[in-house]
């Protein structure tokens, strides 16, 4: 039993503590890390997931844990968890351009079915439920920073289209049983995080770019690498989840950190951080590829207190450190 590093539990503004989560996608990256951030509060967590695009390994730690329990189970089914739940915290679905455009339908399945399930085991427990929404809504935004009043510039039947309407769509459903079920809900728009546990060749550029240079290989950098990303270290992301979580806000309120960075720039950061001597290499820009992103945290800032603490360039240190690690240790076990 992990006991150390205990918090007191949270309470929530829509009545009493939270005692008992249910976490889909808990697995993954953003969703192991805030199954860690629950138990640390004393939250029992049913960690849901199917493991289409992760395993076991981001919650083997957890599994000692009393009040942890791990429900391999596909969202697109109904939910099986009996007992009480207070907060249903819906993550699952494949997050990574690797990975959606690797299974388009299922990333479908994971916003619709997979939604509305999770929905419907909050209405059922009277739980609170909050949707782990995403920047991608913005599309290629048209608005800069990006607030949560701007509606987006999406092609609908591009090729990233079935991860933002997937995305978008599950926005639609949430506030479809906020207003006919009376399901207490709220959104969170997540933007680009990183940190320990992103998989190398997930597809995404911090771990591409960690991977290639620990390697010695080029750093690909799409296009002119003049497109921009905001980054937030994964602690920060799960801290501000539960602050939505806790409260009564129905959203959607964005997390992400307001300090823009190009591509480019990000580039040779991880180069300097992996003490890499790999040249940097320009290769074709992914159709669709959103040119800038910055969040207007206004809201959360002022709603809950939050903004990112981490600053990028400490956590891209860790982050290299883990997957140095990491790539370490694999190639031991090949040995």
């Amino acid at each position: 039993m992990k006991t150390s590093r205990r918090r007191n539990r949270p309470h929530s503004d829509w009545g009493g503590p939270i005692r008992r989560a249910v976490v889909t996608g808990g697995c993954g990256f953003v969703g192991s890390h805030l199954c860690d951030l629950l138990l640390d509060s004393d939250v029992e967590v049913v960690c849901v997931d199917n493991f289409l695009t992760s395993n076991g390994d981001n919650v083997a730690h957890c599994l000692s844990d009393g009040r942890f329990e791990l429900l391999d189970h596909d969202v697109t089914e109904p939910i099986p968890v009996p007992g009480e739940v207070d907060l249903v915290l819906h993550l699952a679905s494949p997050a990574s351009p690797q990975d959606y455009l690797r299974l388009p339908v299922e990333t479908l399945e994971a916003g619709s079915l997979g939604t509305f399930n999770a929905l419907e085991l909050a209405r059922r427990k009277l739980a609170r439920f909050v949707l782990a929404s995403t920047s991608e809504v913005y599309g290629d935004p048209l608005q800069h920073p990006q607030h949560e009043s701007y509606w987006g510039n999406v092609n609908p039947v591009g090729p990233r289209s079935v991860y933002d309407e997937a995305k978008r769509f599950a926005e639609a459903a949430t506030i479809a049983y906020r207003t006919t079920h009376g399901v207490d809900t709220a959104i969170v728009r997540i933007f680009n995080t990183f940190g320990p546990r992103m998989r190398t060749k997930d597809g995404r550029a911090v771990p591409t770019f960690i991977r290639q240079a620990l390697a010695g290989d080029p750093l690909t950098v799409t296009g002119d690498g003049s497109q921009t990303r905001s980054l937030c270290y994964v602690g920060d992301t799960v801290r501000g989840i539960l602050a939505v979580a806790a409260s009564s806000h129905p959203g959607p309120v964005n997390l992400g950190n307001p300090a823009e960075t190009t591509v480019l720039d990000l580039a040779h950061l991880v180069r300097d951080l992996s003490r890499s001597t790999a040249p940097i290499e320009f290769v074709a820009r992914p159709v669709d590829d959103p040119g800038r992103r910055r969040p207007d945290i206004t809201l959360a800032w002022e709603q809950f207190g939050w903004k990112p603490e981490t600053d990028p360039r400490k956590g891209l240190s860790t982050t290299v450190d883990w997957f140095a690690t990491q790539l370490n240790d694999t190639a031991a076990r090949e040995r």
